[in-house]
């Protein structure tokens, strides 16, 4: 895999990691962006999510919806995968790619495990749910069935400093 000067990964077992935390403005990861920053306007925790297909067209975007559904399933990866397998008419996306602004939990691990999804890009590490590079490590347990290409911290500091400001508000801090 050919990456710009200046750029490295880091192999760990199912788990390629960008060194370089930037990423390209225009990107799906600035559409997940922009779902998680609509989430936070309607309440819920900023996080978004886009799926984009093998030519790499935005099929699914979604933001968390946890609150307005009353339904603790309706997180942003979880949403969107939804609304990419209704778009492609299958219950697997194996051509697609998913962008979401935090480490995915181990409800969605599981959930891009088993819709098949291509790559995962993530931006900022969960410590304390997460299930990706932290936490339980779904993709490197032999119980997974699927493990995509994984790509934590793109845009890490955009996707942290929302999640900081939101938080923030309502601790008072």
């Amino acid at each position: 895999m050919a990456l710009p000067p200046g750029q490295s990964y880091t192999q760990s077992p199912n788990v390629l990691t960008r060194m370089d935390r930037s990423h390209m403005p225009n990107s799906p990861m600035d559409a997940a962006l922009d779902e998680a920053r609509a989430a936070a306007a309607r309440g819920e925790v900023p996080v978004g999510a886009v799926i984009v297909n093998g030519a790499g067209t935005i099929i699914a975007r979604a933001g968390n919806r946890t609150r307005a559904w009353n339904d603790p399933t309706a997180h942003a990866e979880i949403v969107a995968i939804r609304a990419a397998c209704a778009t492609l008419a299958s219950e697997r996306l194996p051509e697609c790619d998913l962008y979401v602004t935090l480490e995915p939990c181990p409800m969605c691990a599981a959930a891009i495990s088993f819709s098949r999804i291509r790559r995962l890009y993530f931006g900022a590490l969960d410590a304390k749910g997460g299930a990706v590079e932290s936490g339980p490590r779904l993709f490197n347990q032999p119980v997974c069935h699927h493990a995509p290409e994984v790509y934590g911290g793109l845009a890490a500091s955009d996707s942290a400093s929302l999640l900081r400001a939101f938080f923030g508000e309502r601790r008072g801090a």
